[in-house]
């Protein structure tokens, strides 16, 4: 993991976007490089407050188990949330006569979501801030600027390439979580509890 460029990463995403896919675009930064030195780390941040928020705020009469199980399913709908959207991503974009490139796919994806990943550790630790995912909303400018910067579309293909990469996001994310709640809390009541 490089610790320089998880931290220059976020830096970027939040001050100055532009900045990040020039970066990503000029040294040709591959998703192997961005999930192991940027997503994985931050998953990981996400799953550490999601544990200690639960163990100690959200349920402090259940067992510690149950607040595992809510990090191991936190960090999981991320997982399925980001590749499942990367992929379809690429499947979107081919139609669109704008290439099918995982790299792409997948940089657009992870850096537009790092807004919602640093508020979900936020209401993650501290269930009373949950208002704060509307930052996430932010992701939405970066998802804009790293298509202009990656994918070069033209201007009336733009729109419609959001909002079916948020939708897609949006629903996968969803259902996801509330599939894993689901058999997390049956996991759980049956050997736990």
């Amino acid at each position: 993991m490089n610790i320089n460029f998880f931290l220059q990463g976020i830096k970027n995403v939040i001050i100055n976007p532009l900045k990040l896919w020039e970066k990503v675009e000029s040294e040709n930064i591959k998703a192997g490089t961005i999930r192991n030195s940027f997503f994985i780390p931050f998953s990981l941040l996400v799953a550490l407050s999601a544990f200690i928020g639960s163990l100690l705020f959200t349920n402090p009469e259940l067992s510690p188990a149950y607040s595992v199980l809510f990090s191991i399913k936190c960090l999981v709908v991320i997982f399925i949330a980001v590749y499942a959207t990367a992929y379809l991503l690429g499947e979107i974009t081919y139609p669109l006569d704008l290439g099918r490139d995982f790299n792409i796919s997948f940089s657009l994806v992870v850096f537009s979501v790092t807004p919602f990943l640093l508020c979900q550790i936020l209401s993650r630790l501290f269930e009373s801030l949950l208002f704060v995912n509307i930052i996430g909303f932010y992701g939405l400018y970066i998802f804009w600027t790293g298509v202009e910067k990656r994918l070069t579309p033209p201007q009336y293909k733009k729109m419609p390439l959001m909002i079916a990469a948020f939708i897609t996001f949006a629903g996968i994310y969803i259902a996801a979580d509330l599939l894993l709640n689901m058999i997390t809390d049956r996991f759980y009541f049956a050997f736990f509890a």
